[in-house]
């Protein structure tokens, strides 16, 4: 019954009781009652029982349902209306709602407990109490607060209509719990709810592969709620969205996706996300940058479908498209390859694969020898003793300036070119937060980068060519040039270390480990300076390369890196500090000469050659001693 029809027929009552005389012994606000909804009714609208004053013995109860049947109806249905047939004094009425009968005023009006600005609190005043939460073991922790500070609260309390409030998604007097068929947000609804304000969005999902899934009544395939929260909705460019595109493939895709039981229920391959994570795409992502692609950039936002679908977004002849959003002219060769790659698998090329485990071979190899070639020289030298410990003092030029400007651009540039590489590697390590704190983005960083490999290719370039045109200087090669006697010396080191012989060998201007780290490091530079070029200039690689040269180039890249980190730890800087024989340090680095005890040591040949030079320039019969390098 309307609350017109109610009028009529107090009308048939006859004379009506004015107001004003129930105000006398009532504490009602007669004011406020006379603006309410209910103020055309007077008191006998609802209070129909009394016909006279006084009127004899208590009046009935006023009846909500006797106007509002259909309301009441849906109430009477709901989780409310249940709750309070089970005698649950927290359970919400319609007075818990909507106020006093006495002031109840349109939904329409600003001051109304259900008005779109007012709802929050009306719903708060349960939802909001941490004991009600608990008693009724409610999972949801804050939903109020939550939707207050979510673009859609936020919206509403600017005074939108627009925005969804408590009411538009749950319902008004229809509300039911969250896994009820009938409820509003039941998991197979909730496009539907969220499709009342954006329908657009909702035609594009339910024929997405997601929403073909959630109608054929799968309960893990995501709805709106699932990537988008459920009261904390904030828009995509927030930084705590869950669709942030900083925050989209972890926080959302990668929860799904990186779940080893929905991915077997569904037969879904689970390595999607991993092999993501450590693509530079991921790397990038997990170090602050926000432009680089991640999921929702190659597969779509609501329109996700199958590879195989011709209308997907991942379908291989729509690939390039995808990719060229990015890399503008992608070639058919790098589309064509397969995208996630999971590293030394059968789904591997062939090629990037054997690079991989070339390296897993040569990297313990290389490094194992290294460790026990120097933790044996360490050893025997310091039961030995220092050999020319109180020495003479004497001094001989090594490596003159030219040499010394290349190897300390070479050294400046190799240390930032690890501190910078490996910062992108491993985003999440302590150190790396550091220095997030003054460069979020990566930017400076990628930028330093790049910098270090050009002075680290030019100085190198430098080095080369000097040699190429300086004739003296040129005779180091023949003397770094390897050769049978480095072998055997080797093994005459390890055997004189290791106490199995009497006679520790003698070298001549380079010594075998010398060598050994000369030509390491022209193959590790040109090994990094051929494919940092490579992803330096990526959208030229895409376009002409097939995928597995990239994938063969990030590979190696980062393969050398840790082995020429290693080396240089291991292998160099034991040479020149640690070994017991130079320490603290080697200063030929700086100031060009060496220790002429540790030469007649250790290179008697090359020592006797450098007197005989200097002896003789002193004497104005020749040139200066000839510096090398070293």
């Amino acid at each position: 019954m309307s609350l017109f029809s109610g009028a009529f027929a107090l009308l048939l009552l006859g004379a009506q009781i004015d107001p004003q005389e129930c105000g006398n012994c009532h504490t009602v606000d007669l004011a406020r009652f006379e603006k309410s909804v209910h103020g055309p009714l007077g008191c006998q609208g609802c209070h129909t029982t009394v016909t006279a004053l006084p009127h004899a013995g208590k009046p009935r109860k006023a009846e909500c349902a006797t106007c509002h049947a259909e309301a009441f109806k849906a109430y009477a249905a709901s989780v409310h209306g249940s709750a309070q047939k089970n005698g649950d004094a927290d359970s919400a009425t319609c007075v818990s709602c909507h106020g006093s009968p006495h002031e109840v005023v349109p939904r329409s009006d600003g001051a109304s407990k259900v008005a779109k600005k007012n709802l929050a609190d009306t719903c708060g005043k349960c939802h909001s109490d941490p004991g009600f939460l608990s008693r009724h073991k409610i999972p949801f922790a804050k939903p109020v607060e939550a939707y207050r500070l979510s673009v859609h609260g936020r919206a509403v309390a600017k005074g939108s209509d627009a925005a969804a409030s408590c009411s538009d998604c749950h319902g008004a007097h229809d509300i039911q719990g969250g896994r009820d068929r009938r409820s509003k947000t039941e998991h197979g609804h909730i496009s539907n709810t969220c499709g009342k304000c954006h329908s657009e969005v909702q035609k594009v999902y339910e024929s997405s592969i997601h929403g073909t899934a959630v109608k054929a009544g799968s309960l893990d395939s995501p709805v709106c709620t699932d990537c988008h929260g459920e009261h904390t909705i904030l828009a995509p460019a927030e930084p705590g969205s869950l669709v942030n595109p900083a925050r989209v493939s972890t926080a959302t895709c990668g929860r799904c996706h990186s779940d080893e039981r929905l991915a077997t229920r569904y037969d879904l391959p689970w390595d999607k996300m991993p092999t993501f994570q450590d693509s530079y795409h991921g790397l990038a992502l997990r170090g602050g940058q926000k432009t680089v692609a991640n999921c929702a950039s190659c597969h779509g936002v609501h329109n996700i479908l199958a590879s195989h679908d011709p209308k997907s977004t991942i379908h291989p002849k729509n690939l390039g498209q995808t990719c060229g959003r990015c890399h503008p002219g992608v070639g058919s060769s790098f589309t064509s390859g397969p995208i996630h790659v999971r590293s030394a698998t059968v789904s591997e090329h062939k090629y990037v694969r054997w690079i991989r485990v070339t390296y897993w071979i040569l990297i313990p190899l290389t490094i194992g020898f290294m460790v026990f070639h120097n933790a044996i020289d360490w050893l025997a030298k310091l039961r030995r003793g220092r050999q020319h410990h109180g020495g003479t003092g004497e001094m001989l030029p090594r490596m003159n300036l030219r040499f010394r400007v290349t190897h300390a651009l070479a050294a400046v540039s190799f240390l930032v070119l690890i501190v910078t590489g490996f910062a992108l590697k491993f985003p999440e390590a302590g150190w790396v937060k550091l220095f997030l704190a003054f460069d979020p983005t990566s930017a400076f960083r990628g930028l330093t980068h790049r910098i270090a490999a050009v002075v680290l290719m030019a100085s190198s370039a430098y080095h080369g060519l000097h040699l190429l045109l300086d004739r003296r200087d040129r005779k180091i090669l023949w003397h770094l040039w390897p050769n049978l006697q480095d072998a055997k010396d080797i093994l005459g080191m390890i055997k004189f270390n290791l106490g199995l012989s009497g006679t520790r060998p003698t070298f001549d201007t380079f010594s075998y480990a010398e060598k050994m780290e000369y030509w390491a490091y022209w193959w590790g530079t040109v090994v990094m300076a051929v494919t940092g070029i490579l992803l330096w200039a990526e959208n030229w690689s895409l376009r002409y390369l097939p995928k597995w040269v990239m994938d063969a180039a990030t590979a190696a890249h980062w393969y050398e890196a840790i082995l020429a980190t290693l080396s240089i730890l291991v292998w160099h800087w034991y040479l020149v500090i640690f070994d017991p024989d130079v320490y603290p340090m080697e200063m030929t680095w700086l100031d060009g000469k060496v220790s002429g005890d540790h030469l007649r040591e250790t290179r008697p040949e090359y020592y006797r050659h450098l007197v005989e030079q200097q002896e003789a320039a002193e004497g104005g019969a020749g040139d200066p001693p000839q510096e090398t390098g070293s």
